[in-house]
């Protein structure tokens, strides 16, 4: 694996865009090397006695290896290999490998104002800068790609890399969330998959997300806590997305009456599917159908 790193100009459009990207790169430290190397600008450049602060949001996956890692705000971690390391703006932090290891990193520093909005709302953390991901080909596809449009500095790379970044964030959070809720609900994500399975076997009938839950052998109160906790929404919401969504696939057919789109998703009432409809959506049944035929008919 060949090392490499680069720092980026950044432009006032750049900057406008909310998220761009300042370095990146990929380090294979052997064993029993200076950490970090003297090849870098100075103000990246630390030792572990004094540490350093940044001025911008870090993000370093660790594929080998093993190391140690403090802030001040998150106190003393370990990091092995899997792990991914958050660093913050104006945190104070030094991490290093281990000497009888080494290890391989990938990284990309960026900042602005969207990455600022997601530690406002708390979607990570000072208190929790070691994510433990474990290996994932995603991340390195991620990382790679930046990489890449990195060395050629394209006419708008840099929006384009900010995006990215974003979905990259999205995907460290996502598997975050999920290998926590397996470690605190051993069974119950195969749960979540099943009332899915039920939901989407039964989007043209009357069921409710009640029957789901007694269906399943388990109270409504904790089914719908279990589900949103893992979905994110809760299920007789779920349920009614799937409905809107299958007929807005029937609206598309001209000869199907509304009142018919209606009583085949379940609806015991016309006016209430209509009203239900518009809720969702912005836009009445009739007022759907019209924007998608003249779409084709223009």
């Amino acid at each position: 694996m060949k090392t490499y790193h680069k720092y980026l100009p950044v432009s006032a459009e750049d900057e406008k865009w909310g998220l761009y990207m300042l370095n990146a790169g990929i380090g294979h430290i052997p064993l029993s090397s200076n950490y970090p190397s003297t090849d870098h600008p100075s103000t990246y450049y630390f030792n572990w006695k004094n540490g350093r602060i940044l001025s911008e949001y870090q993000l370093i996956y660790i594929t080998h290896g093993e190391g140690s890692f403090e802030s001040r705000t998150g106190g003393i971690k370990k990091i092995k290999a899997g792990s991914i390391v958050m660093l913050f703006p104006d945190e104070w932090h030094r991490y290093k490998p281990n000497e009888r290891t080494g290890w391989t990193e990938y990284w990309v520093g960026f900042k602005g104002p969207i990455a600022d909005q997601l530690i406002r709302n708390n979607f990570f953390s000072l208190r929790k800068p070691i994510m433990h991901i474990g290996f994932q080909e995603e991340v390195i596809a991620f990382f790679n790609d930046i990489y890449e449009r990195t060395k050629t500095e394209m006419t708008g790379y840099q929006p384009l890399i900010s995006g990215e970044i974003l979905h990259l964030l999205g995907f460290v959070y996502a598997i975050g969330k999920e290998k926590a809720f397996r470690r605190n609900n051993n069974d119950m994500e195969q749960l979540v998959s099943q009332a899915r399975i039920v939901f989407r076997e039964n989007t043209e009938t009357t069921i409710t997300a009640e029957q789901v839950a007694d269906t399943l052998g388990i109270s409504y109160s904790l089914f719908r806590k279990i589900f949103k906790q893992y979905t994110g929404i809760a299920p007789g919401q779920y349920l009614i997305q799937l409905k809107i969504e299958k007929a807005k696939r029937l609206l598309t057919l001209p000869d199907k009456l509304i009142k018919e789109v209606a009583y085949d998703l379940g609806f015991d009432s016309c006016f209430y599917f209509s009203k239900l409809f518009k809720e969702k959506t912005g836009f009445s049944p009739a007022s759907y159908r019209n924007r998608y035929m003249s779409y084709f008919r223009s």
